[in-house]
């Protein structure tokens, strides 16, 4: 039998400490200073609107073990932080671990002053005198001269890492998207800046199949694991499931899951997979619904290590859906707003779901049924997407393009819907 791809990772298991009490959740500690950091981490990107909405998810994920949230300035269209600061500021410092980040991407935020001011709103937006885990954010797009212009240049991170000697900032570390050029630069600076921790997307697809549909320069999650690893670095993991796109599987894949785990979501296989990994400190998710937090804190109360059946079964689906036509859209939203209205992951999302619900009327299928699926294609997507917010609104600009941190063709994509919603001349 042919080797798992996922050995050399599943075969040191990780150390599953458990705290006192009634807590069921997996915790992992901080290489540097101990710290039991839950292996579920709570990333608010995508909050609910309401404040009681939002407190009454972040009571339950305290109240369930869960320690370790993610914010940025960004976020909620420049609010997140501040929504995140009131609901943790109920409760006492060292409840909770609080990440954020340094989001300069704008050129017009490079001057020192102009980071130093973002970095200083953090602190009174957070309610917070110091901040746990603070990051460059995504880092990559633009290659190593955006790096330099955004952190090296202008003396920010040598600011940066005088605060954390200050202890101001507990641990020091950075986003990956894009240009591995800007990671492996960090990383071979390592011995300079001495990174606590570094976020990268990871989950059992972009392991061996990260640069599909993206442009050239991206590296796999099975390289960007593999440097951090060897260095010592822990990894906290964004996208675990793919921005739900590894929760929503096409039905023979699921089958396939349900055959050996009857009981586990498509979601539950993927989380598994992460918190596999020993080097992992937390992964990651979005969760703006109760029951997708309840369930996520069952799978990592405790963590059940995947077995190497199962990583062998996970490499042989990653193949799989390697080979499917889907876009690797994780509906982050930093696209938006599109300046023509498209609504750029609504239209992915919906690409994507028919292509694992074998809605596409493919070309190449010359069946004297294409005609009619067709129709129910474009029938479902009229249903879905506005008009004014349709991939046919595209005009190829392109200012989506530098601001994805999947590094996906926009426009290029966009084409491909407009042509499936063209009706073929008789």
């Amino acid at each position: 039998m042919a080797m798992s791809p996922f050995k050399v990772l599943a075969s040191e298991r990780p150390h599953l400490a458990a705290p006192e009490g009634d807590i069921k959740m997996t915790y992992r500690r901080q290489n540097g200073t101990g710290e039991q950091i839950s292996l579920l981490g709570f990333g608010m990107m995508r909050l609910p609107r309401e404040q009681a909405d939002v407190d009454r998810l972040v009571d339950y994920a305290i109240a369930h073990g869960i320690n370790y949230f993610d914010t940025a300035p960004m976020y909620g269209g420049g609010h997140n932080e501040d929504v995140v600061g009131q609901t943790l500021s109920r409760y006492p410092r060292d409840k909770y671990y609080i990440a954020t980040k340094m989001s300069n991407q704008n050129p017009s935020l490079w001057p020192f002053e102009k980071s130093k001011e973002m970095y200083e709103n953090s602190f009174r937006n957070l309610r917070v005198d110091y901040i746990d885990y603070y990051l460059l954010h995504s880092i990559g797009g633009g290659g190593v001269d955006n790096l330099k212009g955004r952190f090296i240049d202008n003396g920010l991170l040598d600011f940066l890492v005088k605060e954390r000697e200050a202890g101001r900032i507990r641990h020091l570390g950075f986003s990956y998207h894009g240009d591995v050029a800007a990671f492996d630069w960090l990383l071979d600076h390592n011995d300079q800046y001495h990174w606590d921790f570094v976020q990268i997307q990871m989950n059992y697809l972009d392991w061996r199949h990260a640069g599909r549909g993206r442009r050239r320069g991206d590296a796999d999650a099975e390289y960007l694991y593999g440097r951090l690893e060897k260095l010592g670095i822990q990894a906290v993991i964004m996208e675990p499931i793919r921005g739900g796109g590894l929760a929503n599987v096409a039905d023979e894949i699921r089958e396939q899951m349900q055959a050996v785990r009857p009981d586990d979501s498509p979601a539950t296989w993927g989380f598994r997979w992460v918190g596999s990994h020993a080097n992992v400190l937390t992964a990651l998710s979005g969760m703006n619904r109760m029951e997708h937090l309840e369930e996520n804190i069952r799978t990592f109360s405790p963590l059940q290590p995947c077995t190497e059946a199962e990583n062998e079964l996970l490499a042989r689906i990653a193949d799989q859906m390697a080979g499917f036509p889907t876009i690797g859209c994780t509906t982050c939203a930093y696209c938006m707003p599109c300046p023509y209205g498209v609504d750029i992951p609504a239209n992915f999302a919906f690409y994507n779901k028919a292509v694992t619900e074998k809605m596409l009327p493919l070309p190449e299928a010359t069946a004297p049924d294409y005609a009619e699926r067709q129709e129910a294609f474009i029938r479902a997507y009229r249903e879905a997407i506005p008009a004014e917010k349709r991939a046919t609104t595209c005009v190829d600009c392109g200012e989506c393009l530098a601001k994805c941190p999947q590094q996906i063709r926009i426009p290029n994509q966009m084409s491909r819907i407009v042509e499936l919603t063209r009706k073929r001349r008789k």
